[in-house]
């Protein structure tokens, strides 16, 4: 083991370097080199340099599986058992992505700002009065899926809901024209949201403008103001 990493090393490091640090005797391991390669250090050796050639090649995002399925698609017969073992051996690894979390709230946009009706008071004396309109998403094995939903304050019940694979004004619309539809509140309601563009823009605006509905709009950064909207 010492002196195949001392062997692959060798360019970086001087080989006395390395026997010194690995303590093992640098004419043991000039003698290790002048016997004759046994068949399966060359098959290890040739199957590395392939190893590293496709993790260069796909920009180091591949681990053991993906790798031994890209050596397959070559003709090559290595197990993935020693394609691990060797990457492993040889500190070649799948680089750690930055996971995706989706953003529901965009609230750096120059749109128009409703002011905060409610200010944390979440109580309704009757249903139809304050509403809750907020985004989530769920993880689905095709990807992401964004819901909207608006939900009565006074019943707690979700009275309006849509669900796409986008979160443009178009989703929390359909679902403020559903509950609309569906419950016919009074002039007087609030519909109360978070600062996001999708809440801010100028069509869902005219919708509320349409109900006779007074918009009203959390604080920046106030979670708050959310706890008590739909949870994803």
């Amino acid at each position: 083991m010492s002196f195949n990493f001392i062997r692959d090393h060798a360019g970086r490091w001087p080989v006395r370097l390395m026997c010194r640090v690995l303590e093992v005797s640098a004419s043991g391991y000039h003698a290790w080199r002048r016997r004759p390669e046994s068949a399966r250090s060359e098959a290890n050796r040739k199957l590395l340099a392939d190893v590293r050639r496709l993790h260069a090649e796909h920009h180091g995002r591949y681990g053991s599986p993906r790798m031994h399925a890209a050596l397959r698609a070559e003709g090559r017969t290595a197990s993935r058992g020693r394609v691990e073992r060797l990457m492993r051996r040889h500190g070649i690894r799948a680089l750690a992505g930055r996971r995706f979390r989706p953003c529901t709230t965009d609230s750096r946009h120059h749109l128009p700002i409703a002011p905060n009706l409610l200010k944390q008071g979440f109580v309704a004396a009757a249903p139809n009065r304050v509403w809750l309109a907020d985004i989530t998403y769920i993880a689905t094995g095709e990807g992401w899926l964004y819901l909207a939903a608006v939900l009565d304050l006074a019943t707690r019940k979700i009275v309006g809901w849509s669900m796409c694979n986008h979160m443009r004004t178009e989703l929390p619309l359909a679902a403020l024209m559903i509950a609309a539809q569906r419950q016919r509140p009074a002039a007087s309601l609030i519909s109360h949201s978070d600062r996001g563009s999708q809440y801010a823009s100028e069509t869902y605006g005219k919708q509320l403008i349409a109900m006779k509905a007074k918009p009203s709009m959390s604080r920046t950064a106030c979670c708050y103001d959310c706890e008590r909207m739909p949870a994803a």
